[in-house]
């Protein structure tokens, strides 16, 4: 029984002794490394001072190679007694007791992660490797009485080898992947790549166009993009930072359209717009589209779209009509003489501009308007003054700069017929520029317009849009359907060029700022800048590359996180239909960036209020304006109809801030003037009417007795007859007792005699 006690006593006591013992067992081991590496116990003993200097080298390096062991059984020991304590602590489980008595078997100590190799010595017994600490090794390494072990117990750098190419193959796991799938690709045959094309143009909202793809034709030769200049100039400073932009995404030319921005001097100088370019400035800007290898196409009005001109009292007199400025009379001597000095100023500017490549000069001539409605043009068809008028100023192009080759729009000549356009021999002079803003471009050049402009036209030009096309006002431009134009576009360029004798000049993208020059602004230029990228990178390639890999578009823009649809489950670039935005120019970083996302911000703010402004006023019962022309409503309702107009107006104050601060250094500041006066203030306008009009809701204290009063207004619009049961004299008698009785209701105070 005794026996018993104490056995059971010694089993709860066992991890207190065995601490003591191996307490005892560490201090034993210190102790006797100690004595045998200490030199003055070596000389007390008479030791390695009366020893050969060979046989001594031989016992340093046993005994180096004697503590270097100790010490890694040392560290074993403490790693082993700190183990075994935590799981004490812990009060592990039954199962987990039985693992770590598994796990103290010599042969799973490289499974338990107490050591990490096991290997046999030329002693009989194994020793447990691990690799020592930083300091044990700096120790060792400072003794300098023998070499460290020469042979290595602990693989470590072969290690860190493994775990870096195990490391390396998971972070290129995605690659390898890909890899695949365009080595698959490469094998597949012409038509199930496209299939597979169309697919992920489907999955990123682009429009599927036949023919276009990677394996289809090649794009355009010349890519120009428009700048519309009229009435709202962009500082130089922004434009020459948008030039390697273009260059890198595949632009090789500009189509310049200066109107009143242009430095004119001399006798027309006042055509030129207050806060016009100065010459010096703009010949900066044409130097650096040198530098960058641009070609420049200026465009210079010569018929219609003259509003900039003929507005003023001293050009008035060439109009085609007296009150419309729009279009010039082409029967007018003075119209060609003033014409002939503008192409001047401009052909002439720009030419002394060094390694400048300038080919082609563009004289408008679309959308003339009124023509041959004056007295002296009644005397011709409008095709034929069209014709002689185009011709003329071609003439005057080509005699005097013999290089130039002349470019117009192409509308006004829709409506002509192939003999009038042979007779006239306009092929001889010009070369069109078509233009189809919409997705259907067939429906505006059907198939017959372009025979007849094959057989007249050896060549001809193209031109789409990246912004100003859906909408006079619109402050973003829809980047899905500026980029299916360009598509399809390249589809019809693909399919007519052929029957052009000597094919496709290119393509112009057109980026208008105003539809004219009496219009509001549409999309500013830093707005349709992502549209732009997406579209111009699109024709640069002659498809859209869905590869972010590989598509230009991906080198101008700065991403914080990866684009990669296969980590994320989503496609690079989203767009869906008649969608202003997607995630990747709304987070990306890139020229013009801020306002871009500040527009997204301000159009979502305007769409919010305009339909509280809605809900408030036209679907409300208590501040419709029925409740505000009879003055008569709750008073509570109207407390809470208002409740968010102050905080809308102090928003659209801080917005209107905002926009000052970024367009700054993109506009002057009347083009900044102009954006907030036509965004911001008509919404603040509609905010404080709505407040003054609680106001006036909120003043009476006592309302009449139904029925109210009808409105005259029904009456003086007729929209009321009077009752059909009562005389004339009878129902003005009946309106004069219910004003009455509604005038004693608003002032009880004053009673009948």
């Amino acid at each position: 029984m005794m026996h018993t006690n104490i056995f059971i006593l010694v089993w709860r006591r066992k991890i207190s002794l065995l601490l003591l013992l191996s307490s005892f067992l560490l201090f034993g081991l210190w102790t006797w490394a100690y004595l045998d590496t200490n030199p003055s116990y070596q000389q007390g003993y008479g030791g390695v001072n009366n020893i050969p200097d060979t046989d001594a080298d031989g016992i340093a390096k046993d005994s180096y190679k004697h503590i270097y062991v100790l010490q890694k059984l040392i560290s074993q020991a403490n790693r082993v007694l700190r183990f075994q304590q935590e799981s004490s602590n812990n009060k592990i489980s039954t199962k987990s007791k039985k693992d770590l008595r598994s796990q103290t078997h010599p042969n799973s100590l490289a499974n338990s992660g107490l050591g990490r190799f096991l290997k046999p010595t030329k002693n009989p017994t194994s020793i447990v490797i691990e690799e020592a600490s930083a300091q044990t090794l700096s120790l060792v390494a400072r003794r300098k009485k023998g070499p460290i072990v020469g042979e290595s117990y602990l693989f470590e750098e072969e290690r860190l080898k493994i775990l870096e190419n195990q490391q390396r193959v998971r972070n290129s796991a995605m690659d390898e992947i890909q890899n695949q799938m365009e080595n698959e690709a490469q094998m597949l045959s012409s038509a199930e790549r496209q299939t597979q094309y169309e697919h992920e143009l489907q999955r990123m909202g682009i429009p599927v166009v036949a023919g276009i793809g990677p394996d289809g034709a090649k794009p355009p030769h010349e890519r120009l993009v428009h700048f519309d200049l009229k009435g709202a100039p962009p500082k130089i400073s922004f434009l020459k930072q948008l030039l390697p932009v273009m260059k890198t995404l595949g632009a090789t030319g500009l189509l310049i359209e200066y109107e009143d921005m242009f430095p004119f001097e001399g006798n027309i100088s006042t055509l030129s717009a207050k806060n016009a370019y100065n010459r010096e400035e703009l010949r900066d800007f044409l130097e650096t589209c040198a530098h960058y290898g641009f070609s420049v196409m200026p465009l210079v009005q010569t018929f219609g779209h003259l509003e900039y001109a003929l507005k003023l009292q001293e050009f008035a007199s060439m109009r085609e009509l007296p009150d419309s400025p729009q279009s010039i009379c082409p029967s007018q001597k003075s119209s060609l003489y003033f014409i002939e000095a503008m192409l001047t100023q401009v052909v002439e500017f720009h030419l002394q501009v060094e390694s400048l490549k300038m080919t082609h000069i563009h004289i408008g001539c679309d959308e003339v308007a009124r023509m041959g409605e004056c007295v002296q043009c009644r005397q011709k068809t409008k095709g034929e003054l069209f014709m002689n008028h185009v011709i003329n100023v071609a003439h005057f192009v080509r005699n005097k700069w013999e290089h130039l080759k002349v470019v117009i729009w192409d509308d006004m000549l829709r409506g002509m017929t192939l003999s009038e356009m042979q007779h006239s021999q306009i092929g001889q002079y010009v070369e069109p520029m078509i233009w189809v803003y919409i997705n259907d471009i067939y429906r505006f050049i059907p198939p017959m317009l372009w025979e007849r402009y094959t057989r007249v036209f050896p060549t001809a030009w193209a031109a789409s849009a990246f912004k100003g096309a859906f909408g006079e006002s619109l402050m973003i431009p829809p980047i899905q359907n500026h980029l299916e134009n360009n598509i399809r576009w390249l589809a019809v360029i693909a399919k007519e060029g052929g029957r052009f004798s000597k094919g496709f000049q290119g393509l112009a993208l057109t980026g208008w700022q105003r539809y004219d020059h009496f219009a509001v602004l549409c999309e500013l230029l830093p707005t349709g800048i992502p549209s732009l990228m997406v579209s111009l990178s699109t024709v640069s390639k002659g498809y859209f590359e869905t590869n972010p890999k590989e598509n230009d578009l991906l080198k101008v823009l700065q991403c914080v996180y990866q684009l990669d649809k296969r980590r994320s489950g989503h496609p690079w670039l989203d767009l869906q239909p008649n969608s202003h935005h997607n995630q990747l120019f709304s987070t990306c970083v890139y020229l013009g960036h801020q306002f871009y996302k500040y527009s997204l911000r301000l159009y979502g703010l305007l769409s919010e209020i305009q339909m509280y402004l809605n809900q408030v006023q036209e679907h409300s019962a208590w501040m419709s304006d029925y409740n505000v022309r009879h003055n008569f409503s709750s008073p509570i309702r109207v407390h809470e109809l208002t409740q968010k107009t102050p905080i809308y107006i102090s928003e659209l104050q801080g917005m209107s801030r905002q926009a000052q601060e970024l367009l700054y250094e993109i506009f002057d500041k009347y083009t900044i003037a102009e954006f907030i006066e036509q965004t911001i203030y008509p919404t603040i306008g509609s905010l404080q009417r709505h407040l003054a009009n609680a106001q006036l809701l909120l003043q009476p204290n006592h309302w009449p007795q139904r029925p109210l009063p009808i409105a005259q207004a029904l009456h003086d619009l007729h929209l009321m007859s009077d009752e059909p049961h009562l005389t004339a004299g009878q129902s003005q008698q009946h309106q004069q007792q219910v004003q009455a009785q509604t005038h004693r209701h608003h002032h009880p105070h004053m009673l009948p005699n």
